[in-house]
C-alpha cells in the first residue's frame, strides 16, 4: 500500500471513529482473524430460477457456489416492474436490495423511504448513514453485507406497510434471503421482525434476544430512524450492543 493510500485509510477510520463516538459508541470488538476474499461470481448469460434452488434440512435453500448473483438476478427479473400491490402506484423506484451474494450478514428494514425512493438504493437517508456508521464500527464495510427491506416500494408518507402489501413481497424477500443463505439475519424495527418470525411482536421487549427464521438465527433490534427519533445514549448503546452480538456470532464461523 501505497503512502498516500494508507494515508486516506487512515483519515477514514479516524472520521468513522468520531462519527461512532457522537453516537454513543465507546467500545469496538477486537478485530478477529480475516476471512478469505469473496471469490468472484461468474456472470451467466441465463440466470437460474429461484424455484430450482435445492431445500435443505434447515430450510434455507442451497445455491451451487459462485450462482449467488445470477440467483439474485433472476429474483429480481422475476420481480420486475412490480404492479402487484397498491405500493406501485406512488412509487419512482423498485428498491430491491444490495450487497455482497455472499453476505454472511442480511440487514431487514421495513420499507423505502424518500432518498431510497429516489435512488433505488436502500438505506441511503439519515438512518442509512447511521446503519452505515455501525456497520463499519464492527470492522465490515457496507458492501460485505446485504440490505434489503420486506417492501420493495415507499409506503406513501413513509407509513408502515400494510399486511396485504407485506404479504405480496414478502416471496420476494424470503428468495433473497435462500438464496444469499446468511450466518445470521439482522431485523431492523418491528414490521420486519414481525413479518420474518410470522407473529406481531413487541421490538423494545424483543430486542437483543435470539429468535430464527429457517434455522437461521436472526437478531432483531431498533431501527436506525426510531434511534433517530430517540436519540439517546440508552437507545443507542442498545442497538450496538445487539450489532455487537452479531459481529460476536459470525465470528464464530
Amino acid at each position: 500500500m501505497s503512502q498516500t493510500a494508507r494515508d486516506l485509510l487512515i483519515c477514514r477510520l479516524r472520521e468513522t471513529l468520531v462519527a461512532l463516538s457522537q453516537d454513543g459508541v465507546d467500545y469496538l470488538p477486537r478485530a478477529t482473524a480475516p476471512r478469505p476474499a469473496d471469490a468472484p461470481v461468474a456472470a451467466a448469460a441465463q440466470p437460474p430460477s429461484p424455484s430450482g434452488v435445492k431445500a435443505t434440512p434447515s430450510g434455507v435453500k442451497a445455491t451451487p457456489s459462485g450462482a449467488k448473483a445470477a440467483a439474485l438476478a433472476a429474483v429480481r427479473t422475476e420481480l420486475g416492474d412490480c404492479q402487484r400491490c397498491g405500493l406501485c402506484k406512488q412509487r419512482k423506484n423498485i428498491v430491491f436490495g444490495e450487497g455482497s451474494p455472499e453476505a454472511r450478514v442480511v440487514f431487514v428494514g421495513e420499507g423505502p423511504g424518500a432518498d431510497e425512493d429516489r435512488s433505488g438504493r436502500p438505506f441511503v437517508g439519515r438512518a442509512g448513514e447511521l446503519l452505515t456508521r455501525m456497520i463499519e464500527g464492527l470492522e465490515w464495510r457496507r458492501e460485505d453485507v446485504y440490505i434489503c427491506n420486506i417492501v420493495k416500494c415507499r409506503p406513501p408518507g413513509n407509513r408502515d406497510p400494510r399486511l396485504d402489501e407485506v404479504a405480496t413481497c414478502r416471496p420476494f424477500l424470503e428468495q433473497q434471503l435462500s438464496v444469499i443463505q446468511p450466518k445470521v439475519i439482522v431485523t431492523l424495527g418491528k414490521p420486519a421482525t414481525s413479518t420474518l418470525l410470522g407473529r406481531n411482536v413487541a421490538i423494545t421487549k424483543l430486542r437483543g434476544i435470539w429468535q430464527e427464521w429457517n434455522g437461521v438465527p436472526l437478531m432483531p433490534t431498533l431501527h436506525p430512524a426510531y434511534v433517530l427519533r430517540q436519540y439517546t445514549r440508552e437507545t443507542r448503546q442498545a442497538v450496538w450492543d445487539d450489532l455487537r452480538a452479531v459481529r460476536e456470532r459470525v465470528g464464530q464461523d
